[in-house]
């Protein structure tokens, strides 16, 4: 169904959405659309008595899920994407995300695991005998990442942040390599 409407907004205010929403204002259209589609499935499952939330907290796991699937693209956003659009801090944000995935973790698997593999996809390494690094802005990720580590063998080392930086993480090879065999990605050299 094509659903068509039109929003008045002065110049700054399309500045101001565009940074939030991380777009260059031409581009603003297309991605208030694939936010709409989002706010559109919210009101409809409300509307047939599908999603009717009690608790506050519950409406705001539900939007993010819905985003996920739109706005996202399957992605799991980072915990700053997240509070620019939910006005939360960066500890809600991350609290909030990890949520979603604990709730709707059986409709958010593949998503969770293409996030997954694009963090190993951008792992790489100066040499052979380096440990894997890769930035991953989200801490959720890294979590992930971590309990698949456990999941296939407890003794592999985690991911860890790399010494003196703010996002880097650092990967052994043999844990990356079995990260990479889960998630069926080939490994960066």
């Amino acid at each position: 169904m094509q659903i068509t409407t039109t929003l008045t907004l002065t110049a700054a205010e399309e500045a101001e959405i565009s940074a939030i929403l991380g777009c260059d204002v031409p581009d603003l259209n297309t991605r208030l659309n694939s936010c709409l589609a989002a706010s559109i499935q919210e009101y409809l499952a409300m509307f047939r008595g599908q999603k009717v939330f009690k608790r506050g907290s519950d409406l705001l796991e539900y939007r993010l899920l819905l985003l996920i699937e739109t706005a996202f693209n399957g992605a799991i956003p980072d915990e700053r994407t997240v509070s620019s659009l939910f006005q939360t801090t960066l500890t809600e944000s991350r609290s909030l995300i990890r949520s979603v995935i604990s709730k709707y973790q059986y409709q958010l698997k593949s998503h969770i695991e293409r996030t997954l593999s694009s963090s190993l996809m951008a792992a790489n390494r100066q040499n052979n005998t380096q440990d894997y690094t890769v930035v991953i802005n989200s801490q959720n990720v890294v979590d992930e990442l971590n309990k698949a580590l456990a999941d296939i063998d407890g003794s592999l080392a985690p991911v860890g942040k790399k010494r003196g930086s703010v996002s880097t993480y650092e990967i052994s090879p043999s844990s990356y390599n079995n990260l990479c065999t889960k998630f069926n990605v080939q490994p960066n050299p």
